[in-house]
């Protein structure tokens, strides 16, 4: 423990007391010679001045324990006030200190708000306990002239100083020993201290406002530095909460996104881009760009080039990536420069879409074009699309090629599907230019259907048309092919109730027509002879005002315990009909 070399006040007091006792012993006897006449006159009188001197440098010494105990205090009061940087906690304390070392019965700490209005902080009294509001009762007169003036005010009795007498406040509240001195930092007043004595007058001297506007230059200083703390863990709190939220933004962007240094190697990357490329951040931070991104299919050195030196940004670099365990995606990279607060490029940022689900399911989409006119593709609802079906009236087309068992025994597996393929793209090509839905291709055959799964009101007509275009389309194709390729189509059409719908399971699923209306059409067309289009009685129905027609053998069918009225279809009456759209 360190030992204080200054001495101690009360011994050195005692010892001015004991040598003024010892005065006045000496000063007794003398008195008592003197009656005796064995003491001069002079030696009284010098006995009196030295007793006189040990007063007068009595009272100087306590003056000067009394500097040094403020001296002192304000030393304590300096250590305290800046031990905390909380400025609630340092308030109080401040006030606190004020408190005890002056005597008031009640202390008030005052600062001013971002309106410069003055506000209330601490409110304690001398048991160090914060005040209540029916408590907190002070003159504002005396408050707003030390703010405002920047002046210390120091009264013995406010209800009997000139200055506050008639002020409503000193007279209501009855005040009496206040002390007031402002609080400033860098010439600028940020508040009051005002302490006051309601019961006793004269408490306060010039020392104790001495002490106290001392003390309030240290306390400014641990105010402001206080606030100053304060505003910057709230400023380090938003860039924290800032930072955090764009790490979560970051992190939460679908798309994947890396950033590189000017030596092209990652910096950061996104939750999004470590599962596109299969890889962690600790697995890709700080590898060169060009080891993660080797297998692009487009070479990405000359677009990395080209951000770096025009600082432009560039979009849309569509290529397919390849894995060592044979993945493969495919993205869409747009790169830009990375750049600081002062516009200075620090290295490039990518941005990767993963194209690849989408690249499926435009070759999904394609496929199904194929099946199903793009007109009726974008009328469907999928969201309805279920497992189940509904009744409705369809109208069914079976159309297939005569002969070709016996031609695909003397042709190649790949020369015949080659062939194959041309007469099922010409049908089918014909099927969807009148919005029908192929449902399937049988070998040989074709099936499809329409009114569904939009509802057409001629759909019996568009069929009929169907079927013409097939067979129209094939003379076009003989045209192209050798005489030994020169197959012909026969096709059936009939109108009747079907089910249809979504059959099998959520990982499969076809959708397909089902009933006797599509086995009669079947029937109809096995009885069809090359290049004829036969239709049922229903059907014609349906058509006999736009097509030429005669009425043929009716056909007995298998499965049928009635003859199928049926006719053929020779041309349509009116060539102007077209599909209504």
């Amino acid at each position: 423990m360190s030992t204080d070399p200054t001495p101690a006040p009360i011994p050195l007091e005692q010892q001015f007391r004991a040598l003024s006792a010892l005065v006045e012993n000496v000063q007794s006897q003398v008195a008592y010679y003197r009656s005796d006449g064995r003491a001069s006159q002079q030696l009284v009188e010098q006995t009196n001045r030295l007793y006189d001197s040990i007063q007068h440098l009595r009272k100087q010494t306590i003056h000067l324990e009394e500097d040094w105990r403020s001296l002192r205090a304000l030393a304590e009061i300096g250590q305290v006030v800046n031990s905390s940087l909380e400025l609630d906690e340092v308030l109080q304390i401040v006030m606190d200190s004020i408190i005890r070392f002056t005597g008031a019965e009640r202390g008030f700490l005052m600062l001013r708000n971002e309106q410069g209005d003055l506000i209330t902080r601490v409110a304690r009294n001398w048991e160090q306990e914060s005040l209540e509001a029916n408590e907190s009762a002070i003159s504002r007169t005396i408050i707003l002239r030390v703010a405002n003036e920047n002046q210390t005010v120091l009264t013995t009795n406010a209800q009997e100083d000139p200055r506050f007498i008639g002020h409503h406040s000193v007279v209501t509240y009855n005040l009496r020993s206040i002390l007031c001195v402002p609080l400033r930092v860098k010439d600028e007043n940020i508040g009051v201290i005002y302490a006051d004595n309601r019961i006793r007058s004269g408490l306060f001297t010039q020392r104790h406002l001495d002490l106290l506007a001392a003390f309030a230059n240290q306390a400014s200083v641990a105010i402001d530095n206080a606030r100053l703390f304060a505003s910057v863990r709230h400023t380090l709190a938003e860039v924290t909460g800032l930072k955090n939220l764009m790490d979560n933004v970051f992190f939460s962007v679908a798309s994947g996104v890396i950033t590189t240094d000017v030596e092209e190697c990652i910096v950061l990357c996104n939750r999004a881009a470590q599962l596109i490329l299969g890889q962690s951040s600790q697995e890709l931070v700080g590898k060169p760009l060009r080891q993660v991104l080797g297998n692009f299919s487009i070479p990405l050195q000359s677009y990395l080039r080209e951000v770096l030196e025009s600082q432009r940004t560039v979009t849309g670099v569509e290529g397919g990536l390849a894995f060592a365990d044979r993945r493969a995606v495919n993205l869409r990279l747009n790169l830009s420069p990375l750049k600081d607060d002062q516009d200075v490029t620090r290295g490039v940022t990518l941005v990767l879409e993963d194209l690849t689900e989408k690249k499926h399911l435009e070759a999904q989409r394609r496929l199904f074009e194929r099946m199903v006119s793009p007109a009726v593709i974008e009328q469907l609802d999928p969201d309805r699309l279920q497992l189940g079906g509904e009744r409705s009236i369809i109208t069914t087309l079976f159309a297939d090629i005569r002969g070709f068992t016996h031609f695909s025994e003397q042709l190649s597996p790949e020369e015949l599907v080659k062939i194959l393929n041309a007469y099922l793209a010409v049908s089918a090509d014909a099927v969807l230019q009148e919005e029908g839905t192929i449902d399937k291709f049988l070998g040989d055959a074709v099936m499809a259907w329409f009114n569904a799964p939009i509802p057409q009101e001629d759909h019996a007509l568009r069929a009929v048309r169907a079927a013409l275009a097939i067979r129209e389309a094939i003379k076009e194709l003989h045209q192209k092919l050798p005489a030994v390729f020169h197959w012909n189509f026969g096709a059936g059409i009939h109108t009747g109730d079907a089910v249809l719908g979504l059959i099998g399971t959520e990982k499969r699923l076809d959708y397909t027509a089902i009933g006797d209306s599509v086995n009669t059409a079947k029937r109809i067309q096995e009885n069809a002879g090359p290049g004829q289009i036969l239709i049922s009685q229903p059907a014609y129905d349906l058509v006999a005002d736009h097509v030429s027609a005669r009425i043929v053998e009716p056909i007995i069918a298998k499965g049928k315990s009635l003859p199928i009225a049926v006719y053929e279809v020779l041309a349509l009456k009116d060539q102007s009909i077209f599909i209504s759209r």
